[in-house]
């Protein structure tokens, strides 16, 4: 399996990416979050999120960061409720990405890391990811909980032994609460 891992940040990431070395599988991180605003926190959660991949030796792909253009998609959308119909369209955009990238290099599967967040919605994840692969013959997507199993605790012990940035929202505009 040639896995491309859609990640969102380097805390969700942490054990998702322990959890599936340890299954034997080397996954890519494809760093693909036009979402994420202001473009400050954008380019700190990449930064932290590629500086991780590179402590692995894991390969890391950076996707255009355009935030305009996922702005125009939420058209309409921006008053939705957290896991509401904009974070059902944010994700089926995110995902249709990753697979779109995936098919041109050669990968087989895509997984995200969206799916270990308490703060999101399982049935909404795994619904853009079978949308994202369903165009591309022989492509899967892996959907799997990754708060089960130990993750999300592991996921808290990673972050503090790592020192990462650990971010109060999910970097859209729409979910920002300011202090």
């Amino acid at each position: 399996m040639r896995l491309l891992l859609h990640s969102c940040c380097a805390p969700c990431s942490a054990a998702v990416i322990e959890n599936l070395l340890a299954e034997g599988l080397r996954p890519t991180l494809f760093y693909f979050n036009p979402n994420i605003y202001p473009s400050e926190e954008y380019n700190l959660r990449k930064a932290e999120c590629s500086h991780y991949a590179r402590l692995l030796d894991l390969d890391f792909i950076d996707g255009d960061y355009d935030h305009a253009a996922w702005r125009g998609q939420m058209t309409g959308l921006e008053k939705e409720p957290e896991r509401g119909r904009r974070c059902l369209a944010c994700f089926k955009l995110r995902l249709a990405v990753t697979a779109s990238v995936a098919a041109a290099r050669g990968f087989d599967t895509i997984a995200t890391t969206l799916s270990s967040s308490r703060w999101k919605d399982l049935k909404q994840i795994n619904e853009a990811g079978a949308c994202a692969v369903a165009p591309y013959e022989g492509m899967n997507f892996l959907a799997r909980n990754w708060r089960k199993g130990g993750l999300s605790e592991r996921r808290r012990i990673l972050i503090r032994e790592n020192l990462f940035y650990n971010q109060t929202y999910c970097g859209c505009e729409f979910s920002r609460r300011d202090p």
